[in-house]
């Protein structure tokens, strides 16, 4: 075959190439021809697209634009995102906190009330046994442990959630640390806390009471006292628990036992001590 037969053929598999790329059936080094651009894979990161699923834009291309809707604001990988800082921010926030007690109890409680000043005196006695106080940072029962804590000069920390009816923080939390997510505050009230002390409240109280139960259950954690304050409201609870659903059979006496009544404050305190002095520290959610 002559050099000038062989240049003929180059042009025209060239033509071809060119023809292929313009029908969208070749695509440089990545794809074969008779394939179509639907075929072609699109890889974002680790993720790949074909066919229909494949975007009309890159991610940089969106990222860069400006212009256009703001829908990836409200994306799931958008909120893992927003999950992960606020990991960071609560751990950088409560990292250096020292030893502490969450405090629980209901938003409804009102200023001046027996339930009010009982929060108070237990944030303060906290303070003076060395603890800094935890709350979910609303009103009520939760500023009264804040409040306490504050005017005896100790931590008082207030971890809110993003609510369409909550009014931020209380006045009297001195470091606070406002969530989206309940269950990123939720690791923050155990990891950094030794125990609990739940007083009246509703069905976050609740929520949060039975979760600290079932975490000391299944050993999620080590060691963490649960105290309940006020007899007359938790009384028939606990009723409930030791006939009711122990007689069932779906919990077990030593289940029941994880919870401490009082309407002592001295004696919830000292049931915080006691857990540390035996040796036994909580292990934390890591």
């Amino acid at each position: 075959m002559s050099d000038e037969t062989l240049d003929d053929k180059a042009v025209s598999d060239e033509t071809v190439d060119d023809k292929a790329v313009d029908d969208g059936t070749l695509d440089d080094d990545t794809q074969t021809a008779g394939a179509t651009e639907r075929d072609y894979d699109y890889h974002t990161g680790p993720v790949t697209l074909r066919g229909s699923r494949r975007p009309a834009s890159t991610t940089d291309q969106r990222l860069l634009d400006s212009h256009g809707p703001s829908d990836w604001l409200h994306t799931d990988p958008w909120r893992v995102m927003r999950i992960q800082s606020e990991f960071v921010e609560g751990f950088g926030a409560l990292a250096e906190l020292g030893p502490a007690v969450s405090v629980f109890g209901s938003a409804r409680t009102r200023p001046g009330s027996e339930y009010y000043q009982l929060a108070e005196q237990v944030g303060r006695a906290l303070v003076d046994a060395g603890y800094a106080v935890i709350t979910g940072g609303g009103p009520g029962a939760m500023e009264a442990a804040n409040k306490g804590a504050r005017d005896a000069g100790g931590a008082s920390v207030g971890l809110g959630i993003e609510l369409p009816f909550e009014q931020g923080l209380n006045e009297h939390v001195n470091l606070g640390v406002n969530f989206r997510y309940f269950f990123a505050r939720k690791t923050m009230f155990v990891k950094y806390a030794q125990g609990f002390i739940v007083l009246p409240g509703g069905f976050g109280t609740l929520d949060e009471l039975f979760e600290a139960v079932t975490l000391v259950q299944t050993q999620k954690v080590t060691s963490f006292p649960i105290v309940l304050m006020g007899s007359d409201y938790w009384g028939g609870l606990f009723d409930w628990l030791r006939g009711t659903v122990l007689d069932a059979g779906t919990v077990s006496r030593r289940d029941v036992d994880l919870l401490h009544l009082t309407d002592d404050v001295h004696e919830a305190v000292r049931l915080m001590q006691a857990s540390e002095e035996e040796g036994v520290t909580a292990k934390r959610p890591e």
